[in-house]
């Protein structure tokens, strides 16, 4: 998450339905409840919470029971403060009012019940960075102090870990190869983050730091999950037989679920989302080019993985008229510059998705250098009568063209590798005619072919074809 690249852009649910699943949450919920039933006699301690001689009766007035009933409540008490759904009006008297934000949820935007719920989630997720409290108060001196190097707890250190947890869900979430909305097994997101990407095969001590991690988190995800930000499915407790030794990895996949599984909510990645860009991350969601210029679309959907890129592309064309949205996209496409030929793939994508109203835009360019090959492979493909044939040419050139893109567009991917061995067979003086192609990327398509190609032969031909390309162009 430290790269300064983009993160794949994610698909957000809308304002209205995550602003429906806010108000469900238990602790959203529960907070909105304690808010409406406090009262002028309702009394805090010096530090907000919630007077412990309410406890019983705040426990009663959100249903709960059993010995856990009063920390339930008391979360959720400082859920109400934190957020604005209480206030503490003297604090001398420790005496309460309904909040400001309290006829947010009911009365507000779904944006402002988000801004609520946002706050409730910042409270939670500082709880979740707090250890067991019982040493800590073990720990206290006669001034109430704590030496946090005793206890082996570094606040800042125990967050900056959660957050880079929850940095490696969000990715794996919104990567299109990654595992999606499917839950991810605990062990595996701890190793994300603990063991390093060089590392064949983790150590016995990086294996041991996994396995401490995965009874943190395991404790971490019973707190978030309350507040929707994830659905958990928890560590089986029978394999937590010793409560003083961490469980061993799972030896097979058929066991990894008794170690925990945790999937991000549709509200879970709002979250995320919003945190990152908070701190600067940029962190693209589909839909934001939507009211851009056709230029902006095709240059940032340039690194999008293709369902990403078409989801983006259906609702900047839901906004515009066909025929004007493929003039547009088509200007937008021309360029001699690195990254014209990704333009022009993305174009071609895009005006896959434009009906047969489109013709008159894509017939204009028929005689266009850059854009004619591609205009003649969309009439084509939407069959259409008269269509002209191309030139030798044009041929090569969109070959070249549609290499440099894919190139771009996937690297050295097995995918490009089929396409270069096909493309050798079939054109037998393929490289004897190549190299004179007129366009900025042959050299570079040529060299790639020579990486690519497994026949030694025929690498080495694509090789001498990319030296006299940059000989020709005195590159």
């Amino acid at each position: 998450m430290s790269d300064s690249s983009p993160l794949p852009p994610v698909r957000l649910s809308s304002e209205a339905e995550l602003a429906r699943a806010a108000l469900a949450t238990p602790l959203l919920s529960r907070a909105a409840r304690l808010a409406r039933w406090a009262g002028p006699a309702t009394r805090v301690d010096a530090g907000g919470g919630l007077a412990e001689e309410h406890l019983p009766a705040a426990a009663e007035a959100l249903g709960l029971t059993g010995e856990d009933a009063a920390a339930y409540a008391s979360e959720a008490w400082r859920v109400a403060v934190d957020t604005g759904l209480v206030e503490i009006t003297d604090e001398d008297e420790g005496t309460v009012t309904a909040g400001a934000d309290l006829a947010v949820l009911t009365g507000g935007s779904p944006q402002d019940v988000l801004g609520v719920w946002l706050a409730a989630l910042e409270t939670v997720l500082a709880d979740a960075s707090v250890p067991d409290l019982d040493p800590l108060m073990e720990a206290m001196d006669e001034g109430g102090r704590v030496d946090l190097s005793e206890l082996g707890w570094d606040p800042d250190a125990e967050a900056a870990f959660l957050d880079g947890v929850l940095g490696s869900l969000y990715l794996l979430t919104v990567t299109e190869d990654g595992p999606g909305d499917v839950p991810v097994p605990l062990p595996a997101l701890a190793a994300s983050v603990l063991v390093p990407g060089d590392m064949a095969e983790p150590s016995n001590d990086v294996l041991e730091q996994v396995s401490e991690a995965m009874m943190r988190l395991d404790d971490q995800f019973r707190v978030l999950e309350p507040v929707g930000l994830v659905e958990y499915q928890p560590v089986d407790e029978t394999l937590l037989a010793d409560a003083d030794e961490e469980p061993a990895a799972p030896v097979d996949d058929t066991d990894v679920s008794r170690y925990g599984m945790v999937r991000l909510t549709p509200l879970g990645l709002y979250g995320l989302r919003a945190r990152l860009l908070e701190s600067g991350v940029e962190a693209p969601a589909v839909g934001d080019l939507a009211d851009k210029g056709a230029d902006v679309l095709l240059d940032g959907t340039a690194a999008f993985g293709p369902r990403a890129a078409q989801a983006e592309t259906e609702q900047w064309l839901a906004r515009r008229p066909p025929l004007a949205a493929a003039r547009e996209l088509l200007a937008a496409a021309r360029g001699s510059d690195a990254g014209a030929p990704l333009r022009r793939l993305r174009c071609q994508q895009a005006l896959s998705l434009v009906g047969a109203e489109a013709e008159p835009a894509l017939r204009e360019v028929l005689d266009d250098p850059e854009l004619g090959g591609l205009a003649r492979v969309w009439l084509t493909e939407q069959g259409l009568p008269d269509v002209p044939a191309p030139s030798q040419d044009m041929i090569f050139w969109l070959t070249v063209d549609t290499l440099a893109a894919q190139l771009a567009a996937e690297g050295n991917s097995d995918e490009l590798r089929a396409l270069v061995e096909g493309l050798a067979q079939q054109h037998s003086g393929f490289f004897t005619a190549a190299w004179r192609v007129d366009h900025p990327a042959t050299a570079d398509v040529l060299e790639a072919m020579g990486r690519l190609h497994p026949d030694k032969k025929v690498a080495k031909e694509a090789r001498k074809a990319a030296f006299k390309a940059r000989s020709q162009h005195g590159g």
